[in-house]
């Protein structure tokens, strides 16, 4: 007989399968290879795609992966993560006459080349003697270092986490990204030299100060932290879930069988609510509902995630806002009492404000509630480095990446927000690239630049 463990397992298993061979060059031999090609555009971080398709068509797997990692240091992470049907695939020209080419998935298929084949594809430079610190390892982070590396720095990377990888190998689906996609980038990263120093939180094991001095260059690349307080009574309750941890739990394992046959309710509707109402659902709960103060039409997660959440089973309640969680004698989730909402007038955002519809208040049975409704600040390591930040989003100059802090370059989730930026991994990779140009410009000798 299957244990229940097993079977939660098998949920969380990848869900795409990879291309077979001749799949995949049947599919590249569609490609048109347009000289000026919108899908290079439309990628953020600039991947030659006619050029790595071309190459896998002609057996170059070599080649292919060389070319998406040149432009992508986590290429094989956002072949599974990244929404290309608004980005690359999205601005294929077939889209006009037939379907766009499956960028993603024949992206997949050459760094998955690369995985198996365990071969050598980047080389750290000679060194320049100069010495580059990086605090977070996640996308961003890794993006950075790679670069810096092959730049011919000295890269040491700070992660609180035991593990690098950030997002990654922590807060995306296993059956989206499994951990092992991840761990094989962090180590093609460290393969060139680079020191990722793990359990070390800076401001508690190393200080701001103590960096600044040791160090010519700071990235800063700290993403962001748990989901706040909704700031409705019975946030406390056993079985109120923040989403990042929650999804967490379930990259670093055991499977939890505490969900099996639960009601679930979800506090948002971002890709994280996705994330956390469709592993609700394969942790076995036999209903999960995801609860939005604003419409389908507002919604922030991708049109992709909520289809897939639908697929899933899991049900959307519009207009609809949590007033508060109700619990038993033991202190247990028992149900969710929300009201009705309805879209007044727009706000400084150009977003409609939601407003309550007084006397609508109903109540929801559920054993559980996931809280989903954004994310804190590293705001006292941001203010260690004595950098000017708005709300915990770090000011920075755009076009050279720098901080208030001359030796302070900041990247990722952590200048994303306030209408700054948008938070896709693909996005942060980029600004790891940029931060490390950046610096590489600023620190080379004066006789080196042409």
């Amino acid at each position: 007989m299957v244990s229940m463990t097993s079977q939660l397992d098998r949920n969380f298993v990848e869900l795409t399968s990879r291309m077979t061979k001749n799949e995949a060059i049947e599919e590249a031999n569609r490609c048109l290879y347009c000289y000026d090609a919108p899908c290079i555009t439309a990628c953020p971080t600039s991947i030659q795609i006619p050029n790595f398709i071309k190459k896998i068509a002609s057996g170059n797997m070599k080649g292919s992966a060389t070319t998406i990692l040149e432009a992508n240091p986590i290429g094989a992470s956002c072949a599974r993560v990244c929404p290309t049907e608004e980005l690359c695939e999205g601005a294929c020209v077939l889209n006009s006459s037939t379907k766009p080419i499956k960028i993603g998935h024949l992206q997949r298929y050459a760094t998955d080349w690369a995985m198996e084949s365990n071969v050598e594809l980047f080389t750290k430079g000679q060194s320049n003697g100069q010495k580059v610190a990086i605090i977070g390892a996640g996308p961003a982070g890794l993006s950075a270092a790679r670069e810096l590396s092959r730049f011919g720095y000295d890269v040491t990377v700070y992660e609180a986490e035991s593990k690098a990888g950030g997002l990654g190998n922590y807060g995306i689906v296993s059956f989206r990204l499994p951990n092992e996609v991840v761990d094989w980038e962090v180590e093609q990263i460290v393969k060139l030299g680079v020191d990722i120093k793990t359990n070390t939180t800076v401001g508690v094991d190393i200080s701001a100060d103590e960096i600044l001095q040791q160090y010519d260059s700071v990235i800063l690349a700290i993403g962001m932290g748990a989901v706040p307080k909704v700031g409705i009574e019975g946030e406390d309750l056993v079985g109120v879930h923040d989403a990042i941890e929650f999804v967490r739990q379930t990259k670093i394992g055991p499977l939890s069988t505490d969900f099996v046959g639960k009601r679930v309710a979800v506090i948002g509707a971002g890709n994280t609510a996705i994330d956390g109402a469709t592993c609700a659902v394969r942790l076995g709960a036999d209903n999960v509902k995801i609860l939005y103060r604003r419409t389908r039409n507002e919604m922030t997660a991708y049109h992709f995630e909520f289809e897939f959440a639908k697929q899933d089973g899991v049900e959307f309640k519009w207009l609809t806002a949590p007033k508060k969680i109700i619990g038993n004698d033991a202190g247990e989730v028992v149900a969710i009492e929300c009201i009705k909402m309805k879209l007044g007038e727009a706000g400084a955002d150009g977003r409609q404000r939601p407003e309550e519809i007084e006397g609508s208040n109903f109540i929801i049975e559920v054993d559980a509630v996931i809280k989903a409704i954004g994310q804190t600040r590293f705001v006292s390591l941001i203010e260690a480095f004595k950098l000017k930040h708005t709300n915990g989003v770090v000011d920075i100059d755009e076009t050279t990446m720098q901080t208030s802090h001359s030796k302070v370059f900041a990247c990722g989730d952590v200048v994303f927000g306030n209408g700054q930026g948008e938070a896709m991994v693909v996005t942060a990779v980029q600004q790891g690239k940029d931060a490390a140009y950046r610096i590489h410009e600023r620190l080379r000798k004066p006789s080196e630049i042409a």
